[in-house]
């Protein structure tokens, strides 16, 4: 599950990571290093747009968890894993997908490990300045996504109370079958989003 906490009541996003933070390890989940979670939007050239309509927006994104693979998604598309010589090809593909480079939003922080749950608590930043927090909890000895799902809520809710997320949407499509990592990546993609809309900041040539 990946989801987005508020910045509390009268603190910093910083604070609140580490309100967080302090949280789980009074629980006692231990430090396990740190992670990592970057995405860069292309937009279709604009030649290539049909009269009248948006060009589609695609998201390149890695994740420090598979330092191999990087991960291309469409909005509401699919998800395509390959390896990490992909974002060479983006560069020869410049003809058709051009890089939003002021668009770039990344998530990075601190990884936990308590028994069988892995928690990454990340700050989520466009350029130099901190736009939200992101939490990432990973039930690791199950891979059906909704035969563990009330487990999983019961432990956010231990830290996260009452902001603990409800069933991400990416679960209701899976049903009964396996988890992957573009999963996850599609999450992150509609947190980013999510942060963007919030931000409201226009960017040139993109909307």
């Amino acid at each position: 599950s990946v989801s987005q906490v508020p910045v509390a009541e009268g603190k910093s996003v910083q604070q609140t990571v580490e309100l967080l933070a302090r949280r789980l390890e009074a629980l006692g989940a231990d430090k396990q290093g740190t992670f990592g979670v970057d995405c860069e939007t292309y937009h279709t050239a604009a030649a290539l747009g049909t009269q009248g309509q948006p060009g589609k927006l695609m998201y390149v994104m890695h994740n420090s968890e598979y330092p191999l693979s990087c991960f291309a998604l469409f909005e509401n598309g699919p998800c395509l894993v390959a390896d990490a010589n992909f974002d060479t090809l983006m560069v020869k593909l410049k003809g058709f997908f051009q890089n939003a480079k002021a668009n770039k939003i990344e998530s990075r922080g601190t990884r936990y490990q308590y028994c069988d749950f892995l928690v990454k608590l990340g700050t989520v930043t466009m350029g130099p300045s901190a736009r939200g927090i992101s939490v990432e909890v990973e039930y690791c000895p199950c891979v059906i996504a909704n035969d563990c799902w009330n487990l999983l809520m019961e432990f956010m809710q231990s830290f996260m109370g009452s902001h603990t997320p409800g069933l991400p949407s990416v679960f209701g499509s899976k049903h009964d079958s396996t988890y992957s990592p573009g999963d996850t990546m599609v999450q992150y993609m509609e947190l980013f989003n999510k942060i963007r809309k919030q931000q409201q900041v226009p960017v040139a040539g993109i909307r």
